[in-house]
């Protein structure tokens, strides 16, 4: 009887090892961790006027591309803002997921696939320069590539570019967390990129 009372006792103190955990701990939700280094950067994105239509299908075009962000769009306030404006040229800055797009509607309205160049703006706030080359299928080619061009996707240069440097998530690459410069991005491309194009 002593020995069922015992084992009745051992079993029940067993039991409570068992099933009591630890208290959780605080982890940061960007702790530098192997599964944190995998988790895409998220991205938000606002504004657009005229444009605001086009704004979803970049995010979506660049989301499916690039899987180490993961964009979406919000009504105000998001990490990349975009304005409108007439005159100046459309223009980004070049961000790590951050800055401001300026869409310009007198030089859309020459003729230029207004989702090709949303997502070339989106290009420059997501890292990537210019690349006047007059190539339809490289998006930062931009307005070299002609009126004709409606490509809106990245190649997959571009894509694996902006890929690896958002690999390690919130934690950008040197000199990336923050827009550095405007970019000279004009559409069309101004007349000394254009001599250079063989």
């Amino acid at each position: 009887m002593l020995r069922r009372i015992l084992t009745a006792a051992a079993g029940v103190a067993l039991a409570a090892i068992t099933f009591t955990a630890p208290p959780a701990s605080a982890t940061p939700a960007y702790a530098d961790t192997a599964s944190s280094l995998a988790a895409p950067r998220n991205i938000t994105v606002s504004g657009g006027g005229e444009y605001s239509s086009y704004v979803p299908q970049a995010i979506e075009i660049w989301n499916s591309h690039v899987p180490n962000i993961r964009m979406s769009q919000v009504p105000s306030g998001g990490n990349i803002r975009i304005t409108v404006g007439s005159g100046g040229g459309s223009r980004a800055t070049i961000g790590h997921g951050s800055g401001t797009i300026y869409l310009d509607r007198v030089q859309i309205n020459q003729g230029y696939s207004p989702l090709r160049v949303v997502a070339h703006e989106m290009g420059h706030s997501l890292g990537l320069r210019d690349n006047y080359n007059g190539s339809c299928t490289i998006l930062m080619s931009g307005g070299s590539a002609g009126t004709a061009c409606r490509n809106p996707n990245p190649s997959a240069a571009e894509a694996n570019w902006v890929n690896q440097s958002f690999a390690r998530g919130f934690h950008a690459e040197s000199g990336k967390d923050s827009p550095i410069e405007w970019s000279d991005d004009s559409w069309p491309a101004p007349v000394r990129a254009l001599a250079t194009v063989s």
